[in-house]
């Protein structure tokens, strides 16, 4: 295994032979697409059918979590339940009164699947965000149900938004989202934060290759301080596995206070400047951990906000690494987005440092 310069341009370039930066930076695109292609689907018997009982989100790995976006968005206001399920099959209580959106990069999930045949035999409405040409695709078309086509964006992990948007859009024509949705304004974040993180900035100023670089060669823990930067620790953590291969650990708070902050108190978490620590005394660089902390000062409460400046003050007394991100944007949306969008760049910067021989 090589260890390249994330500050050579031309190496780093080399080493993505997937294209996951191009892909990543193509978030603000997939936003406009993604609304241009709801508007086209033909979704309107499902908006005039009126809301649903419960929204069902199913959908596997990076799929899946355009549901949990959804979930997120809506917030606790939301009059009904948004429920995500990561199985095959459905809950017993789902039935008619009740909307399944089945998200899917590629439509070939056995778990997908499984979930939407048991949708249309119970008789739920259904709505599918999947490939076009797909098994998902012609169960949709079979079953005379709503279908928005996603384009084909590989790696399908870098697809987060094409899958996300067509269920926000349907959402709040149902009146299920607490604030306006400004798509727009969503894609010109994604956009900002692609121009921060590009390939050709130095680490110095990119905010994902100093992340990605800050996270080398230790265990990530990524921390939410809501529910919104809970879904996005929740992706980090996920991207770091597909695309950097490392193990990583995710939490929200108020949840993780109760748990995983005691490790800020453990020997995994020493000094990350301690340049006289014996690794044979100390444990291994590698079981070092880095916490992370996606803070949303926007959606915090009270109670949270304390929190998560105790766990500030808690790494700093320790002299633990803890690395803080703020959310930034006016909605929801676009504040997960400003976070999404830097971590997303950060894992596929830290997975194409490290890079196998050909």
């Amino acid at each position: 295994m090589t260890e390249i310069d994330l500050d050579d341009a031309a190496a780093v370039e080399a080493a993505d032979r997937q294209g996951v930066l191009p892909a990543v930076a193509s978030a603000a695109a997939q936003v406009r697409a993604a609304a241009t292609a709801t508007a086209e689907a033909d979704v309107t018997r499902l908006i005039a059918a009126g809301r649903p009982r419960a929204v069902v989100c199913v959908g596997m790995g990076g799929s899946g979590i355009a549901g949990d976006v959804l979930a997120a968005v809506a917030g606790t206001e939301c009059p009904i339940p948004v429920w995500v399920h990561r199985d095959g099959g459905l809950p017993a209580w789902v039935g008619v009164p009740d909307v399944v959106l089945a998200c899917s990069a590629t439509g070939e999930t056995d778990e997908t699947l499984s979930a939407t045949d048991e949708a249309i035999r119970r008789g739920a409405d259904l709505m599918c965000v999947t490939a076009a040409d797909s098994s998902l695709a012609r169960r949709a078309q079979q079953a005379r149900a709503a279908f928005v086509p996603v384009p084909d964006i590989s790696p399908p992990q870098a697809g987060l938004w094409a899958l996300a948007v067509p269920g926000l859009v349907v959402a709040e024509q149902w009146g299920l989202l607490h604030e306006r949705l400004d798509l727009e304004a969503t894609a010109v974040r994604l956009e900002q934060v692609a121009a921060a993180c590009y390939l050709g900035r130095d680490s110095l100023v990119n905010p994902a290759k100093g992340l990605a670089l800050a996270l080398g060669g230790r265990i990530p823990q990524v921390w939410g301080s809501s529910p919104l930067t809970g879904v996005a620790a929740y992706r980090f953590a996920c991207q770091l596995n597909a695309q950097a291969r490392t193990v990583a650990a995710y939490g929200v708070l108020p949840e993780v206070a109760h748990h995983q902050l005691a490790v800020l108190d453990g020997p995994a978490a020493g000094s990350p400047d301690d340049i006289f620590a014996d690794p044979d005394l100390d444990g291994p660089a590698a079981l070092r951990l880095a916490q992370v902390l996606l803070r949303d000062p926007a959606g915090e409460s009270g109670r949270v906000r304390a929190r998560a400046d105790a766990v500030v003050t808690r790494a700093e007394e320790r002299g633990t690494r803890l690395l803080v991100i703020d959310t930034q944007g006016a909605t929801r949306l676009e504040r997960l987005a400003s976070v999404v969008g830097v971590t997303d760049f950060a894992a596929a910067f830290l997975g194409l440092q490290a890079v196998m021989p050909s």
